[in-house]
C-alpha cells in the first residue's frame, strides 16, 4: 500500500532536518510558477498583439500600393520625346522606392515595439524572480 501524500511530505521533511536542509513551502514555490506563467502569457500576448499591427499596416500598405498604381497606370501615357518618357518612368520608380522604404520602417518600428515589451516584460519577472530568490537568502 502507498504512503499517503501527508507521510511522504514529512519523510522529506525529516530527511531535510537530519541533512540541515529546510524544507520548502510548496506554496511559494507554486506561486513563483504561476506568476512566471503570467509573464510568459502576457508576453505572448504582446507579441500577438504587435502581430496583428503588423498585419493591419501590411493591408493598408497594399491597399495604399493598389490605389497608387491604379491612379498612376490611368494616367500613364508613354507619348512624347524619350526623355520625358524616362522621366515619368524615373518618377514613378523613386515614388515607390519611397513608399516601400517608408513602409519597410513602418512595419520594422512596429515589430521592435511589440517585441521590446515582450522582452520587457519577461525582464520584469526575472528581476522579481532574484528579488524573490535575494529575500529568501537574506532571512538565512
Amino acid at each position: 500500500m502507498a504512503d499517503s501524500p501527508r507521510n511522504l511530505m514529512e519523510m522529506f521533511q525529516q530527511l531535510g532536518e537530519q541533512l540541515s536542509v529546510q524544507f520548502f513551502d510548496m506554496s511559494k514555490v507554486l506561486e513563483h510558477h504561476r506568476k512566471n506563467f503570467d509573464a510568459t502569457t502576457r508576453s505572448w500576448q504582446a507579441l500577438a498583439s504587435g502581430g496583428q499591427e503588423i498585419a493591419q499596416k501590411q493591408r493598408e500598405i497594399f491597399e495604399g500600393v493598389m490605389k497608387d498604381v491604379a491612379v498612376m497606370v490611368q494616367g500613364y501615357k508613354p507619348v512624347g520625346p524619350p526623355h520625358e518618357v524616362f522621366a515619368k518612368q524615373s518618377e514613378f520608380a523613386r515614388k515607390a522606392m519611397e513608399a516601400a522604404m517608408a513602409n519597410t520602417r513602418d512595419i520594422a518600428q512596429l515589430a521592435q515595439k511589440s517585441g521590446g515589451e515582450a522582452l520587457a516584460i519577461i525582464q520584469e519577472r526575472m528581476r522579481e524572480s532574484y528579488d524573490d530568490i535575494r529575500a529568501g537568502l537574506e532571512k538565512r
